[in-house]
């Protein structure tokens, strides 16, 4: 096989698995080396490709599924120029093709002969596999499907032409790499090692529909993040507010909502804002918009972080790139706390109003402020119909508000918080 006379996807070389099934493919029946040593080699290729199966949740025919996520995850010049944008006509879009043929020639191997070699029993398992398709440790359930989707129409394709038109259909639509294949990611430090930006497998599906009331916070943060994922200009935006009220599960819902128009989210904490400019520069030139999510953001008066981070918002020497905004949420409207004694200090200070204006500019620097603000009592009481509705609960409306307010009562008082853990408590009970 002619992996080694890749091009653009010359990184596809370098996983052990298909430089493995490559050596097997030429040399399965070649005496030279032991037969024993050849056969082992052969299963163990086997069992990789079932753990695979196994880990990505992939089923149908698993070589055609490994060389499928080989290629939505492998991020080479051509790949990335074809994310969002589409394939771009060129030279690279020809030596794309060169590299296809190839592909093409490892998705039409007959293993008929090496199974002969080595057991044909092994290859009915690869070509029609059955798995777990509610469940996978690496993708959500959309997009392993669309893997295996596009491992189906790949492997029927006739031509390289046809096999390179649909994967670049593929990253058009889904996008390529960890950045494309995922909504939303959070900084690591592994020992040792530099700082990564790791995909969040496991998120939590909140819809703004979820969130009952706050119609005009939530179209205000709708509106400007619309905004953002048209190309059009945007603002960072503060969500503060009573605890409880929705702020960080409206950002939650803006990810899933616009996450099918590129959107991505970073979360990122305070400890980590030493961070943000290695964020920046891994994300500024790809074709997504980017939002770093900051959650329950506030600073005590000896921390001084939140200088820092003003400069990366605005003020740096570095333009802040048109991809990236940032969104954060907060119980306190000025970031940074503030104490009465404040004020004593500010009568020995000769130059009191710059000390205020130095802890109140980093709020000027989001350009959009959004107040949630806990409910009174009928809009709490509001708040409990709908979620009782929406989840079946069948109880006297008079019964369920009587119980709904001695909750409130002894669990943190009036906020949409409350209301849902009121309805789980409900649901834990039926």
């Amino acid at each position: 096989m002619r992996e080694k006379e890749l091009i653009v996807y010359r990184n596809l070389k370098e996983d052990k698995l298909l430089r493995d099934m490559a050596w097997l493919m030429e040399h399965f029946e070649d005496d030279y080396y032991n037969k024993e040593d050849r056969k082992e080699l052969f299963y163990d290729c086997v069992h990789k490709l079932l753990d695979k199966a196994a880990h990505h949740g992939f089923y149908g025919n698993l070589w055609h599924c490994f060389l499928a996520n080989l290629l939505v995850n492998d991020e080479n010049s051509y790949s990335l120029s074809c994310e969002i944008k589409g394939e771009q006509p060129g030279t690279l879009s020809a030596v794309a093709l060169h590299d296809f043929a190839i592909i093409k020639e490892f998705l039409d191997y007959d293993f008929s002969a090496m199974g002969k070699v080595f057991g044909n029993e092994c290859f009915s398992y690869l070509s029609a596999f059955e798995g777990n398709t509610e469940k996978s440790r690496v993708y959500n359930s959309r997009i392993r499907n669309q893997i295996c989707e596009l491992a189906r129409k790949i492997g029927v394709a006739t031509t390289a032409e046809e096999i390179k038109q649909i994967v670049t259909d593929f990253y058009t639509t889904y996008g390529v790499g960890k950045f494309g294949l995922n909504k939303s990611f959070r900084i690591s430090h592994p020992e040792g090692k530099e700082m990564e930006i790791k995909a969040i497998k496991n998120i939590d599906h909140v819809k703004l529909e979820d969130l009952v009331g706050y119609e005009i916070p939530k179209k205000k943060l709708i509106d400007n993040t619309e905004a953002f994922v048209q190309g059009k200009p945007a603002n960072n935006c503060l969500l503060f507010g009573d605890a409880g009220t929705g702020k960080s599960s409206s950002i939650k819902g803006i990810i899933n909502r616009y996450y099918d128009q590129g959107l991505r989210m970073i979360e990122v904490y305070k400890h980590q804002f030493h961070d943000l400019n290695d964020v920046i520069a891994q994300i500024k030139n790809r074709n997504y918009k980017f939002i770093i999510y900051m959650d329950d953001l506030s600073f005590e008066e000896f921390e001084i972080e939140y200088k820092y981070l003003k400069a990366i918002i605005e003020g740096g020497l570095e333009v802040k790139p048109d991809n990236v905004l940032i969104y954060a949420t907060t119980n306190r409207r000025h970031l940074v706390r503030e104490k009465f004694s404040d004020k004593e200090e500010r009568r020995d200070d000769l130059h009191a109003s710059d000390t205020v204006q130095e802890k109140l500019s980093l709020v000027a620097r989001f350009g959009v402020s959004i107040f949630f603000c806990a409910p009174d009592k009928r809009e709490f009481q509001t708040i409990v119909k709908e979620l009782a509705a929406r989840n079946g609960i069948q109880m006297e409306e008079e019964k369920l508000l009587l119980a709904a307010n001695a909750w409130e009562l002894s669990h943190g008082g009036l906020s949409g918080r409350t209301a849902q853990q009121f309805i789980d408590y409900l649901l834990g009970q039926q």
